[in-house]
């Protein structure tokens, strides 16, 4: 204790410009002022609007519940004791927020208490559950505020916003519990909602068409309503100005900003019209004016009742002024939860004031964020202007053990404990699922959807389609005037090798969309807003007219200008074959996507597994010639290079006959026989279809065992595991 004495004692002595809250009288001007009586309302800065008053959260609350639930129950207990010497009638007035400009009216959100007691979470490493994440934390939530959890980068805010979300990886394990309005009941589906830090949009849709789509997918009943609750959504999120546009932008038209995609993200998730909404990092990636109007569109969301829950990693002075509450972790462990200028008082008590002239997040991720010892350590020697490189000098670890050991003695602990006691003391009104679209609506909805996408980006299928016609033109000319001779048996077989095989090659062009595809999925599929068996049923039959549309126009001009038999059946046959060997190549696509998750390694994967298909395809040497391990069994009865290249040669050398000198011929099976193995059966061809079709099945069963079993039990995890890379690689 001595040591922390010491070392808070040089913390005030650097800090000149640095004063207690407690022991000076705040201009009108200051950042924590607030207004006698309205701690509720956010903080006051400099060149503030002049906005209209919004009415008090706890007036709000008792309108809606009537008085008679754990909310209101609670919320008649003292505010902070911290505040109780600041709420004076000397302090500046602070703008509330603004309702919204414009004759659009809102409807109300019936919103949700929930509190958190003793919340630990641990996530299993080495040791079986030996990492604590979270640390015992304390803390709730009322309807018609924002609380943030703020703290750097593996300090816990994530995972306990997961944790009170309950989505938490498999690999993680909680104690402690969670109230909601008093009881302990699971969140039901469409009481909540939440927002990813990083969320995937469908940029060749509109905002309105986005959001439409997602209503569709999510809430049963009727379009009309839909509709509603679409407008309300965009009206939510200040989004009217950008209803009509394209999120992704189009041609030379430049696509929304990341202000405004982080708000239709949100606006998704407010269609179901969620009691509380938790969103990871609203900020991540804004800079500071995009940041503001979020938060101030979030303070207008919270006006209208709902109940927000939110981490950030830092925050301006204007941003920090619109928060409710605070908590503020730092290695899991809680240092302080309350109001947001009890917060700073909480600093000035354990000797860490925070200076005039610096924003308040930015002094409390200083106070307690370790790297920047390192920094220090680096720069020690460096002098500035005013003296030393940085203005504090104490170890970040004995702030930390300063700010707990503080925080765990004071009256603000213990009046968080108190409130939620009597919030988990009797329970309110029990949460309901609103419901969902039913499974054929979903597929309905994902198809058009689909048709929708594809038809509008060209890199889904309008670029493979120019390929396929640039492939087929020169194949075309390659093997124009083959005749129907018996010298041009071999000739033609290298033609339809050549056209098979290179325009199962070049549907690799489409790795990118199948990738983003289901991008999108995992969005929808986090949030239960899709399903893989919908997604993969939606997704086949939107592909199919593309698919059938580059299948007809490649097999129309490959089987003229070579030169193929002139007969329609034949001709139909050409082009179902063919079609049928885009669907099989599609399904491969999508599974060997669905797997890897990246383009180089999905490119690489395909690109090898078609050239082991070719070679194992009887063409370079006849199957009953090829080795038996390996070769033959399993690549050769695998390749549906092999099933799509017999089929076609069948179909064009069954029932021809060739003649041998003026007076002997041979037929067109034992033509071929010294070229490509086929069958002599008359019906090997439609075998060859089916085997055809089982595979475009067998590949699209094989994505969805991936999506059900694997994609979503372990994408959670690889999600959270990738947000903390990104956390501490900035």
């Amino acid at each position: 204790m001595e040591e922390i004495q010491s070392q808070s004692d040089l913390y005030r002595s650097s800090s000149s410009s640095a004063s207690s809250p407690t022991s000076r009288v705040p201009s009108s001007h200051f950042f924590y002022v607030r207004k006698p009586g309205s701690l509720r309302q956010p903080i006051s800065f400099e060149d503030s609007p002049e906005w209209e008053d919004t009415p008090d959260v706890d007036s709000r609350m008792e309108d809606e519940a009537g008085g008679r639930d754990s909310i209101n129950y609670a919320t008649t207990t003292p505010i902070s004791p911290s505040l109780s010497k600041m709420n004076s009638g000397s302090m500046a007035s602070s703008p509330p927020v603004p309702e919204g400009g414009g004759a659009a009216v809102v409807r109300k959100i019936a919103g949700a208490s929930i509190a958190w007691k003793d919340l630990t979470v641990t996530m299993k490493g080495k040791r079986k559950y030996s990492d604590k994440v979270v640390k015992s934390s304390n803390g709730y939530a009322f309807p018609g505020t924002m609380t943030v959890i703020m703290g750097p980068a593996k300090s816990g805010k994530s995972t306990l916003l997961r944790a009170l979300a309950g989505r938490l990886p498999p690999s993680a394990k909680m104690y402690g519990e969670v109230f909601v309005n008093g009881s302990k009941s699971h969140m039901p589906y469409g009481s909540y909602g939440f927002v990813e830090r990083e969320t995937q949009l469908i940029g060749s849709l509109t905002v309105r068409e986005f959001l439409y789509y997602s209503a569709l997918l999510q809430l049963p009943g009727f379009l009309f309503q839909k509709r509603s609750v679409v407008e309300d959504a965009i009206q939510a999120m200040s989004l009217s100005d950008y209803a009509n546009k394209l999120i992704g932008g189009h041609c030379y038209m430049k696509g929304l900003r990341s202000g405004e995609r982080r708000r239709v993200s949100i606006a998704r998730e407010l269609v179901m019209r969620p009691h509380i909404l938790f969103i990871d990092e609203p900020l991540y990636h804004l800079d500071s004016v995009s940041a503001l109007l979020m938060m101030v569109t979030l303070k207008k969301l919270a006006s209208m009742g709902c109940t927000l829950v939110f981490t950030i990693y830092q925050s301006s002075t204007e941003v920090f002024g619109l928060f409710d509450r605070i908590c503020l972790l730092s290695n899991g462990n809680t240092l302080f939860f309350g109001e947001t200028l009890a917060c700073l008082q909480h600093f000035s008590n354990a000797g860490f004031p925070c200076p005039i002239m610096q924003s308040p997040s930015d002094h409390f991720l200083r106070a307690i964020n370790t790297d920047f010892d390192r920094i220090i350590a680096m720069c020690k020697n460096w002098q500035d202007d005013n003296g030393d490189f940085s203005a504090v000098n104490m170890d970040t670890a004995v702030a930390i053990r300063t700010l707990e050991a503080t925080y765990k003695s004071s009256a603000d602990a213990d009046s968080v404990e108190a409130l939620i006691s009597k919030l988990t003391e009797r329970e309110g009104t029990q949460l309901k699922s609103k419901g969902k679209a039913g499974a054929a609506t979903r597929v309905a909805v994902l198809t058009w959807r689909s048709l929708l996408v594809m038809s509008r980006e060209w890199e889904y299928y309008w670029l493979r389609l120019i390929l396929y016609m640039i492939l087929t033109l020169s194949i075309g000319t390659l093997y124009s005037g083959l005749g129907h001779s018996l010298s041009s048996v071999a000739t033609r077989v290298a033609a339809v090798f050549v056209f098979v095989s290179f325009a199962s090659l070049l549907g690799i062009a489409g790795i990118p969309s199948l990738l983003k595809e289901i991008k999108i999925y995992r969005s929808e599929a986090s949030n239960q807003h899709s399903g893989a068996f919908v997604f993969l049923l939606g997704q086949f039959l939107g592909s199919i007219p593309f698919l059938f549309l580059m299948s007809i126009s490649s097999s129309l001009v490959f089987y003229f200008m070579v030169g193929l038999r002139d007969d329609f059946s034949l001709l139909m046959y050409f082009v179902l074959n063919f079609f049928m060997c885009l669907l099989v190549n599609e399904g491969l696509m999508l599974s060997i996507a669905c797997i890897w998750r990246d383009v180089y390694w999905s490119t690489l994967t395909l690109i090898s597994v078609h050239v082991i298909m070719m070679l194992s395809s009887g063409h370079f040497r006849i199957r009953n010639a090829l080795p038996k391990p390996v070769w033959t069994y399993p690549f050769a009865y695998i390749s549906f290079h092999t099933y799509s290249i017999e089929g076609l040669l069948e179909n064009e050398y069954l029932g021809e006959v060739f003649a041998v000198g003026e007076v002997r011929s041979i037929s067109g099976y034992q033509a071929i026989q010294g070229n490509y193995q086929i069958s002599p059966d008359t019906n090997s061809k439609w075998r060859n279809m089916l085997v055809l079709l089982a595979m475009a099945f067998g590949y699209r069963l094989l994505v969805y065992v991936l999506l059900r079993f694997g994609l979503n039990k372990n994408f959670s995890g690889r999600l959270l595991l990738s947000h903390k890379k990104n956390n501490s690689s900035r």
